[in-house]
């Protein structure tokens, strides 16, 4: 088997497929979880703690002086507690995704269990009869 073969089953397995869409998805949902943090939940929290907003939080380890164009060496934590509370939104909305898709399948599965067997054919009934009468003789 060639190497271009064997990477084309490789890539057009289910799984690598499901892969692939749950990434591109994931990358697509960033920019809305993002929004949603920083433009709705944190500026009510940032009210809630004087104010602020939790971007701007730093703590300065050397100021920076404009006269010599020193920068300014500070740690950003009010970026990090950002992320944070980004991921824990995205990991929420990801658990509640599966937990709706499992409830789904169950529902399926349940479906599928209580359906009764469809009907056979006319003729296989037809059959059933004259085997049926031909063990009587």
């Amino acid at each position: 088997m060639s190497m271009v073969q064997e990477f084309k089953e490789f890539a057009m397995r289910g799984n690598v497929v499901d892969l692939a869409v749950g990434v591109i998805m994931g990358a697509a949902f960033g920019p809305i979880v993002t929004t949603l943090v920083e433009k709705i939940i944190m500026p009510p929290i940032g009210l809630i703690v004087g104010g602020a907003d939790f971007s701007g939080y730093k703590a300065v380890l050397k100021a920076g002086n404009e006269a010599t164009k020193t920068p300014e060496v500070a740690i950003g934590y009010g970026l990090f507690v950002n992320a944070l509370i980004n991921f824990a939104i995205t990991a929420f909305a990801i658990f509640m995704l599966v937990k709706a898709m499992n409830e789904m399948k169950k529902r399926m599965d349940k479906e599928k269990a209580a359906a009764p067997p469809p009907a056979p054919p006319a003729s296989e009934v037809y059959l059933k009869e004259i085997r049926d009468a031909l063990v009587k003789r």
